[in-house]
């Protein structure tokens, strides 16, 4: 097991590189009631909860509102821990009234690992458009908020940020996805199907102690850090780091993103025609975890502005050009239409 988590720990390298940060204060965690929420599948969460923060000022117009959701197994604090949140940073709260939303199955919103009436494998796979959904419920029923300028989004958080623009047009004007997707590339199923069944086992008392984390951990050390990333990232204490997770929380928001598709069933020119947003498109050329190619092909049929890094850093580019990657957000949602 030791082997395992020091293999794994890339694939929570974002939530790991965080440090305490100074606007803890403002952004108090907050838990939204949202009671049984039915989801698209049939299921229904039992006594769901939704946490979130929020920082900076709603102007008198609201009209400054931005919505940032966590990525997979991160949470709102590790948004702020690395950074990404405050003055001068990729979610300016000198200028925005930012909403830092977590997803289910990340352990601090419903999740197998903390619901009381649905714990564990007892808890239902839930859908992008349901953490939307969700999400929605959220800004309406407890902060008044029917329209954002923006939603922001980095990996599974990108993810979320197409599925707003594709599920309700209108409501966001603008969506920036960061090393998304619109939906997996084939080559992308693979991995995350091979990662699912390894988590699903891992958290089973049917499977053995050690295969199925052992087998996600030889995928994640092939395919999540670039040469030059992980020459660069400094120690960290795998043990520590995986203290915090849960398998079946991952099982349950991998499988997420495995049926994520915006398109449902259609094209990139049916959904162009159904997207109302704006959109920022950042990729990674050399991203190994989610391919570039399928949001490409989006910004290529809505004509969406694009940003392609080449830095080396594949998946993980916001670690290493964020300064980059910050200045292309900021001119984004500060640009008059």
């Amino acid at each position: 097991m030791r082997a395992f988590t020091r293999a794994i720990l890339p694939l929570v390298l974002l939530a790991a590189l965080a440090a305490p940060s100074p606007l803890r204060a403002e952004g108090e965690l907050r838990l939204a009631d949202l009671g049984d929420f039915r989801l698209e599948g049939g299921g229904v969460i039992r006594e769901c909860r939704v946490g979130y923060r929020t920082f900076g000022a709603l102007n008198p117009e609201r009209s400054n509102a931005v919505l940032f959701p966590s990525w997979f197994g991160g949470t709102s604090q590790d948004l702020v821990n690395l950074g990404l949140i405050g003055p001068g940073k990729l979610a300016d709260t000198s200028r925005w009234f930012v909403v830092a939303v977590d997803a289910f199955g990340n352990g601090v919103s419903s999740s197998p690992s903390n619901s009381r009436l649905q714990p564990g494998r007892a808890f239902p796979e839930f859908t992008v458009r349901d953490l939307v959904r969700a999400q929605h419920r959220v800004l309406t029923a407890y902060l008044g908020l029917e329209r954002l300028h923006a939603v922001i989004g980095i990996s599974m958080g990108g993810m979320q940020a197409l599925q707003w623009a594709r599920t309700l047009p209108g409501v966001a004007q603008r969506a920036v996805c960061i090393a998304g997707t619109p939906r997996a590339a084939p080559s992308d199923l693979a991995l995350y199907d091979a990662g699912f069944r390894a988590l699903d086992a891992a958290g089973s008392l049917r499977a053995s102690e050690t295969w199925g984390p052992e087998t996600l951990a030889a995928l994640i050390a092939l395919l999540a850090l670039t040469p030059v990333q992980d020459r660069d990232r400094p120690p960290q204490d795998p043990e520590a780091v995986l203290a915090r997770y849960d398998f079946t929380n991952w099982a349950r928001q991998l499988k997420a993103i495995m049926g994520h598709n915006v398109y449902a069933g259609g094209t990139e020119r049916e959904a162009a025609r159904a997207i109302r947003a704006k959109l920022l498109i950042v990729v990674s050329s050399n991203d190994l975890l989610v391919s570039p190619e399928p949001s490409l092909a989006l910004a290529g049929a809505l004509k969406a502005e694009t940003l392609v890094l080449e830095s080396g850093c594949g998946h993980f580019a916001i670690l290493c050009e964020g300064e980059k990657i910050g200045r292309a957000v900021s001119a984004f949602l500060t640009r008059q239409p």
